[in-house]
């Protein structure tokens, strides 16, 4: 199945510390390319993975399951620490909790951890209904593109089928039991208006990880997707400086490669 424009993996060869950058539910890497290319032109290495079943059709992730996403961030990471004297984990919504959850289980191998409007928990009452309601409704509405800047739009489905928010569900809960293994270095920017995950998801991942450097930024011109929206720069600085205190040897990288694209195919499980 033909991978939408724009929603390619991406892969820098840069200098002695990476960044894996992991997108959201639904998303693709296209919602984080920028960040990535901010990151790149610094001298870091870069790997953004497209998700099994992402970046394809809604019917492709209808099959797929959390095993599936996380797999692919724990062999991007696994390739990342090959490569790299330091690697640093982000992710936005569902990729922060798939960063969280890398964190927690892989440890010094996680140099830090930085996080958009992570997600926490499938909120509303239907989240209750999902093991039983999945077998009977296939998809409902697209969660895509809330973005508070004009013209600004995230590849991403404009359906969200069910079996797979059912896996959601059962991933978010597993990385809320994990977060007290999350001993790294941590930043959370979340925003106050966001129309996808709360402000209470980011609070409950403050308040149950076991890092003790801490950083909390609010995103306050931004809505769920804040690395297409006005807070984007603020994000992209905010993460760099973080390397930068953590691994001043990043400022040193030098690029071994010129850019590039990886082209792949998202697998539907």
């Amino acid at each position: 199945m033909p991978v939408l424009p724009g929603a390619e993996p991406y892969r820098h060869e840069g200098g002695e510390v990476g960044v894996l950058l992991c997108h959201g539910f639904t998303g693709s890497p296209q919602s984080l390319r920028p960040w990535a290319e901010y990151l790149a032109e610094r001298g870091l290495t870069v790997s953004l993975p497209l998700l099994p079943g992402h970046g394809t059709r809604w019917e492709d992730l209808a099959v797929t399951g959390w095993q599936d996403w996380y797999a692919e961030v724990d062999r991007a990471l696994r390739e990342l620490s090959e490569r790299c004297t330091k690697v640093f984990v982000f992710g936005l919504s569902m990729g922060g909790a798939l960063a969280l959850r890398l964190a927690a289980r892989h440890g010094d191998a996680v140099a830090g951890v930085v996080v958009v409007n992570p997600g926490n928990k499938v909120h509303g009452l239907a989240a209750h209904a999902l093991p039983v309601v999945r077998h009977f409704v296939r998809t409902t509405k697209g969660i895509a593109s809330d973005i508070a800047k004009g013209g600004s739009e995230e590849v991403g489905y404009d359906r969200v089928p069910l079996h797979a928010a059912h896996a959601l569900r059962n991933f978010f809960r597993l990385v809320d039991r994990e977060l007290p293994q999350v001993t790294q270095p941590l930043m959370v920017l979340h925003s106050p208006q966001d129309h996808v995950v709360p402000p209470a998801d980011s609070a409950r991942v403050l308040g149950r990880v076991s890092s003790t450097d801490v950083t909390e930024i609010l995103l306050e011109q931004s809505y769920h997707v804040a690395t297409l929206d006005h807070d984007a720069d603020r994000i992209f600085e905010e993460s760099l400086a973080f390397i930068g205190r953590l691994a001043p040897e990043a400022g040193a990288g030098t690029d071994r490669s010129a850019e590039q694209g990886v082209e792949g195919t998202a697998s539907g499980g």
